[in-house]
């Protein structure tokens, strides 16, 4: 429906250039080339005026605050990336009439899905907000956002799930929570970027094809022989054959535990990527989902074979279900790799959350106590390059693990003494004689609420940081939901507190360059 802008030709002609505003819009007028144009006068970037930009000739406007150039007759952005908008424009009887209407909403959900997926590829965080905040403002769930990049991704995740999978299902859990619109399109960005950040620049790695009846014992015999295309297809025929959730989440976590998997990722991420499946709720994004999952499974580092951990298959041997010797966190405090899976082994007959709770306790003792010289020194020996993340990741390991064996309780041995891994080697990087008073945490509860508060503008470059700290922020949660007077309550918060408080040395730059010295003189 054209709208009479009451800008006479001749006087636009005269002129250059006019802007009529109407109805919150504000249109810019050009006579250039001999063309009358009718454009959007807020420059996509950032908004400025483009009504003050510079013409050039072609039918070229640039804007002056960042020089970003457009196309008149097209909107097309020729220097920038946004295009911008153009308007239909028409004379009649010397008087200029320009279109107002708003394109259909599948015309704007299209251009916004298709900017979005550019952005990402770009790593151009701003440009991702105006895209989502356009998804949205056209009447369509934001949600759709995430999944469409998921889908527009999937195949340059060389080994499949990221940490920007396992924190996307939170941030989605968090923008429930948001106070306002804001505060919500913040939480839906997050996970988005964090993606971008671990696809920037990646070549494809096209996922197999095929697709076969599912098979629970012939997928997990592919996972085991490191079989990408045999499991791939059995999770295609699973997800296309409508295979229930619950039966294929239940084959996921067995895969998981089935070794010390990828320092316990996998667990976490066979929790977490079923969590963002149902929180998305969208159809087309549960196949790509179920493929990087499946992929990272694939290529999940077996730790249990490395000479540290060798111990773990004895101990898995070794558990009769007779121990009769009660679990308490002190039994753990201080215990080697191998003093945790033999204290472990000495209560298998007890029941598997006494057990739990004694190593959770143990954990988060360790991750209070953590020796944050470790992180910050430049001496290190490779196999010493420890940080606060080595820590955390015990406890999002044991509430995955929880979920799983809560559904598989034969599966409860391998997670307990898995977690005893994490116990017994984060042993090494505490130091007992520091004083963690400050640290304690009156009531949890509101603690959370408050941590949680603070992720909306963490201000935080890397999207690994801010994924940690949701991740854990949700855990304890999640923990506390299901055992409210546990008996590590007090320690794990105040671990978490003092985590969350404690600045992160993120950048080792004279550490690496003394081990990279170091490798050299030593290569063979």
């Amino acid at each position: 429906m054209f709208t009479a802008t009451g800008i006479r030709e001749s006087d636009l002609r005269s002129a250059g250039r006019k802007v009529f505003r109407r109805a919150g819009k504000q249109v810019l007028l050009i006579a250039a080339d001999g063309r009358l144009c009718a454009i959007a006068n807020r420059c996509p970037h950032e908004g400025y005026p483009l009504s003050e930009g510079t013409e050039g000739p072609g039918c070229v406007l640039t804007c002056n605050w960042h020089n970003w150039k457009f196309d008149l007759k097209t909107g097309e952005a020729l220097a920038g990336r946004d295009p911008v908008r153009t308007y239909a424009l028409d004379v009649r009887e010397g008087e200029i009439f320009v279109d107002l209407a708003d394109p259909p909403a599948e015309a704007q959900r299209a251009r916004a899905l298709k900017g979005l997926v550019a952005a990402v590829r770009d790593n151009d965080l701003a440009r991702m907000g105006r895209e989502v905040a356009r998804l949205e403002r056209a009447g369509f769930d934001a949600r759709e956002a995430i999944g469409h990049v998921l889908v527009a991704q999937n195949d340059r995740l060389e080994y499949g799930t990221t940490h920007a999978h396992a924190a996307a299902a939170d941030w989605l859990a968090l923008a429930e929570r948001a106070p306002d619109d804001a505060h919500r399109l913040t939480a839906m960005i997050e996970p988005i970027a964090h993606l971008a950040w671990d696809t920037l620049g990646a070549a494809q790695f096209p996922y197999a094809e095929d697709a076969r009846e599912w098979n629970a014992a012939a997928f997990l015999a592919a996972i085991e022989a490191e079989n990408e295309a045999e499991a791939v297809a059995r999770i295609r025929g699973a997800i296309t054959g409508g295979v229930t959730r619950e039966t294929v989440q239940a084959a996921l976590g067995r895969a998981a535990l089935a070794h010390y998997a990828d320092f316990g990722h996998s667990a976490i991420y066979v929790l977490k990527t079923g969590q963002l499946a149902q929180r998305l709720g969208a159809p087309d994004a549960a196949l790509p989902i179920a493929l990087a999952l499946t992929r990272s499974l694939v290529n999940g580092t077996r730790e249990e074979r490395l000479p540290e951990f060798r111990g773990y298959d004895k101990a898995l041997a070794a558990w009769d279900g007779k121990g009769s010797a009660p679990a308490r966190a002190e039994d753990f405090i201080g215990l080697s790799i191998d003093g945790a899976l033999k204290r472990a082994v000495q209560s298998s007959g007890r029941p598997a959350r006494e057990i739990y709770d004694a190593l959770l306790g143990a954990a988060a003792w360790n991750l209070l106590h953590f020796d944050v010289t470790v992180d910050r020194a430049t001496d290190n020996a490779i196999a010493d390059n420890v940080s606060w993340l080595d820590f955390t990741h015990a406890l999002t390991f044991a509430n995955a693990a929880r979920h799983i064996c809560e559904a598989q309780p034969d599966l409860w041995p391998r997670a307990l003494l898995q977690l005893a891994l994490f116990v017994g080697r984060n042993k090494a990087y505490v130091r007992a004689q520091q004083d963690v008073a400050s640290w304690r945490v009156e009531d949890a509860r509101p603690f959370i609420a408050e941590q949680m508060a603070a992720l909306f503008d963490h201000g935080i470059v890397e999207p690994i940081i801010a994924c940690h700290r949701i991740k854990m922020l949700f855990a304890l949660e999640d923990e506390l939901a299901t055992a409210p007077a546990a008996p590590w309550t007090a320690e794990m918060t105040a671990a978490l507190n003092r985590w969350l408080h404690t600045p992160q040395k993120r950048h080792h730059g004279l550490r690496l360059a003394t081990q990279a010295q170091d490798f050299i003189a030593r290569e063979g």
